[in-house]
C-alpha cells in the first residue's frame, strides 16, 4: 500500500483510498492523489475510459462524461482532504460525508474516454463540521469544471449483528 510523506505533501494509491472512501464501483471517482498537504489542498486523479457505466447512455455515439460527476470526483477529493484534518476522529466505518451546497458550478470542457481529470480541491474553512472548499478540475492543464462546494460530516453510529437480530437464549428469543 503507498502512502508516501514528501516535501510536496502526501501521496495516496488507490488501496489507500478504498480505505478512506466508502464508494466502490461504479461511484468510486479518484483514482490516485498525487498531493495531499493536510489543512490546506488535494490533487487527485481520475483516469476516464471508455469502460466507464455512464458511457453507456451518455452519449452513446459521443461519450460525455456528465457534469454531475465530475463534481462528485472533486467532492469525493474533498472528502480525502477533510478526513486528512483529524485522522484520530475520523472512522470510515462511523463517518457519513454529503454534499450540503454546490455553488458557482461552470462547466467549460468536455471530459471524454482517454482523458485524466486532475482534481484539485483547496480547502476554505470548517465550522461545526460543515466543510467550504473552492474546486476545479481539468484535462491537459485545461480547466474542464469549478465549483464552490459545501460538505458536511455526520458520525453515526452502525448497528452490530447483535443489534439486528434478536437473541436466542436456550431456544426462546429475548
Amino acid at each position: 500500500m503507498e502512502q508516501e510523506n514528501t516535501s510536496a505533501g502526501i501521496t495516496l494509491d488507490i488501496h489507500k483510498i478504498l480505505t478512506l472512501l466508502p464508494h466502490r464501483y461504479p461511484f468510486l471517482l479518484v483514482d490516485r492523489v498525487t498531493e495531499l498537504v493536510q489543512h490546506k489542498s488535494i490533487r487527485a486523479l481520475k483516469n476516464v475510459t471508455m469502460n466507464e457505466p455512464f458511457f453507456q447512455g451518455h452519449f452513446p455515439s459521443r461519450p460525455v462524461m456528465p457534469g454531475v460527476l465530475i463534481l462528485e470526483a472533486l467532492a469525493q477529493a474533498a472528502a480525502l482532504l477533510t478526513f486528512a484534518e483529524d485522522t484520530s476522529t475520523y472512522d470510515p466505518a462511523t463517518t457519513l460525508y454529503y454534499f450540503a451546497g454546490i455553488d458557482n458550478a461552470r462547466f467549460k470542457r468536455v471530459v471524454e474516454p482517454g482523458d485524466q481529470l486532475v482534481l484539485d480541491v483547496t480547502f476554505e474553512r470548517n465550522v461545526r463540521h460543515i466543510y467550504k472548499f473552492k474546486a476545479r478540475a481539468s484535462v491537459d492543464g485545461a480547466l474542464a469544471a469549478e465549483a464552490d462546494l459545501t460538505c458536511a460530516v455526520q458520525h453515526i453510529e452502525r448497528p452490530t449483528v447483535a443489534d439486528a437480530l434478536p437473541l436466542v437464549t436456550a431456544g426462546k428469543a429475548s
